[in-house]
């Protein structure tokens, strides 16, 4: 994912009221951005350290700037930006960085599904809308997958991430969807993207949210798969790139 215009740089001075943030320009001004995260941001937020922001074109946003990257305690980048994490996975799938996920017909976003009114990130289809169905090529998979995405910024030490960084609810329900959809005969996936590049293995955060760490463990044993790929990240481009462990 390129950043057509590149970045801007500043400083970070404070995040507030969940998605605001203030950043000191080269220039010595101040200005509020929008923070695109609702979680806690443990360990991503660095008074007066480098971060990187986008710039909208769209003249009704009361703050035209977004916050993108943030430089951790470590000196690590993080994409602080949740929303970039779907498209970083789609563009992953579609382009085969992502292995497990490759030979499907189709993939479709936000889709309605399982008993709790959720919408699952990623649809990937043995059949096309259109009805055509699977060919001939062994690579086309036979099952619908159901593929969930979760951004992972949180690191703690000697390259361990973890997930989620706050209670979490939503993430929980998400799971129990994925469960259900393993009853009923189809694939579901769940994929950690890290935006971070300090983070190489990516572990449940029992202490921050237990519930979450023992259905997820649940979730693998009914099989669901988790994935964890890892990002480059500069203020040119966010793309990921590897394979990274998983840890229970």
């Amino acid at each position: 994912m390129k950043f057509s215009p590149v970045l801007q740089s500043a400083k970070l001075l404070t995040r507030y009221k969940r998605f605001l943030a203030d950043i000191r320009l080269p220039d010595g001004s101040v200005v509020t951005i929008h923070c695109p995260n609702t979680g806690s941001m443990k360990n991503c937020i660095v008074e007066n350290s480098p971060c990187w922001y986008s710039v909208s074109d769209n003249p009704k946003r009361k703050y035209p700037f977004t916050w993108e990257i943030a430089t951790t305690p470590a000196g690590y980048l993080a994409g602080v930006n949740t929303g970039r994490a779907n498209a970083l996975v789609k563009e992953a799938i579609e382009n085969g960085v992502i292995e497990e996920l490759v030979g499907y017909r189709e993939i479709r976003s936000e889709v309605k599904y399982g008993d709790e009114n959720s919408r699952i990130d990623f649809l990937l289809s043995a059949r096309c809308e259109d009805g055509v169905g699977v060919s001939d090529n062994k690579n086309d998979k036979q099952t619908d997958c159901y593929v969930e995405v979760k951004s992972v910024t949180l690191e703690m030490s000697d390259g361990l991430g973890l997930f989620p960084d706050s209670v979490s609810a939503r993430g929980a329900k998400h799971l129990r969807e994925l469960m259900l959809m393993v009853e009923q005969g189809h694939r579901a996936v769940l994929v950690f993207c890290v935006q971070h590049t300090g983070i190489e293995r990516v572990s449940p955060a029992d202490d921050i949210d237990a519930i979450y760490g023992q259905l997820l463990r649940e979730a693998i044993s009914t099989g669901v798969e988790v994935l964890v790929y890892g990002a480059t990240i500069s203020r040119e481009e966010i793309v990921l790139t590897r394979r990274l462990s998983l840890i229970l």
